[in-house]
């Protein structure tokens, strides 16, 4: 009798812990909002093809980057008023005013691998699948939009190429994240 009181419990215990793990936020789960109202941090675009990077929230701050590319994804890690700090896919931090981005997601191909010398790219493939046929390969880099994501996978176009990526595979989608 003892025994099986002990797998009895034993299996309340993993259900309990169960239960508790799946309330928890993941890490594609923000646990807190800014005061936009939005999570923190979250992945939007520069709506812009010229956009300052400051060093502070607002236009008397010293501009420390240029980016001069519409579509690139940033990192919303903080809020001031109207102003968003941003980390790019690079790590480069400062503050952006809010009307030069766009909720429209994007994501860059495999940042970290740039300037390989060997042949590295990313699969684009025709589904969601690491067996399905590979319709395109991108050089570590190429922006993409993001139409959707499974938590593993990111339906994305490019050009006029559309597929599937790894979501391990690009910067611009969190781990496990899930979005239409």
């Amino acid at each position: 009798m003892r025994k099986h009181f002990i797998e009895f419990v034993s299996s309340l215990t993993i259900a309990a812990l169960l239960l508790l793990a799946a309330s928890l936020p993941t890490a594609a789960q923000s646990t807190s909002k800014g005061p936009s109202g939005l999570p923190l941090p979250r992945f939007v675009s520069l709506k812009a093809a010229r956009v300052n990077l400051r060093v502070g929230p607002g236009t008397d701050y010293a501009v420390s980057w240029l980016y001069l590319k519409s579509g690139l994804p940033v990192e919303i890690i903080q809020e001031y008023e109207n102003w968003r700090r941003v980390r790019d896919a690079d790590g480069t931090e400062g503050w952006v005013s809010q009307s030069l981005l766009s909720g429209e997601r994007t994501a860059v191909a495999a940042p970290w691998m740039r300037g390989n010398t060997d042949d590295v790219f990313v699969n684009m493939r025709r589904d969601s699948l690491d067996t399905a046929a590979i319709i395109a390969k991108l050089q570590p880099g190429v922006i993409m939009k993001l139409d959707e994501c499974t938590g593993n996978w990111c339906r994305a176009e490019t050009g006029e190429i559309e597929g599937w990526v790894a979501q391990r595979e690009i910067w611009g989608a969190y781990p496990g994240e899930a979005f239409r």
